[in-house]
């Protein structure tokens, strides 16, 4: 929330959310910020998303800020990407905290995932649980990562790898980043996406 507040927490997509954000951290007080961290630090993380690996997907359309599968039936090719979708739509924007996603994603990803995850892939990056904990699910001050919505993982890497996040947790994570191609990232999200939380 410091880094919303002080403008420093930015993205290399600009998006609506993210300068809302931005808008909305500028008239939060510390008191506040400290009452929501232990709210929500104090809530049980659960399962919400679904991982299926293939190689076709329902089309989609933006809806907002996110995608939905459009008409039925209407199929595209996946090829190296993720689509994260409600898996149903009107539970989703009724704002249902029950709401549960799919995330579609490449054939062999989640297998791959695991392997940089969890070795580092021979140099290219770090076990992360070296510094996420031994289950994904945070140490000390170091979030979870376990159960995190794919999308968002990929948005984070991509943004500490081009220095769109460069505060000082960001610099952390700089080196464990730096020889990451998408395609690795796409697997390191599908794998976390594919754990509970």
């Amino acid at each position: 929330m410091a880094d919303y507040k002080s403008g420093a927490r930015k993205t290399s997509a600009p998006k609506r959310n993210v300068d809302l954000m931005i808008s909305l951290a500028q008239d939060i007080t510390n008191a506040e910020v400290e009452a929501a961290a232990a709210y929500f630090s104090a809530l049980k993380p659960r399962a919400n998303i679904r991982v299926v690996e293939t190689t076709t997907v329902a089309k989609t359309f933006v809806a907002g800020w996110f995608l939905a599968a459009s008409t039925p039936g209407e199929k595209e090719p996946l090829a190296q990407r993720i689509i994260e979708v409600p898996e149903d739509l009107e539970q989703f924007e009724n704002r249902d905290p029950r709401s549960r996603f799919i995330a579609y994603v490449p054939p062999g990803s989640v297998a791959k995932g695991a392997a940089l995850v969890s070795t580092g892939g021979a140099g290219k990056t770090l076990q992360c649980a070296i510094c996420h904990g031994p289950d994904l699910k945070g140490l000390g001050g170091i979030p979870s990562i376990a159960g995190r919505s794919p999308s968002y993982v990929v948005r984070q890497l991509y943004d500490i790898q081009n220095g769109a996040r460069a505060r000082t947790a960001a610099q952390l994570m700089k080196g464990s980043v730096a020889n990451l191609t998408v395609d690795d990232m796409v697997a390191i999200a599908a794998y976390l996406a594919s754990r509970a939380p």
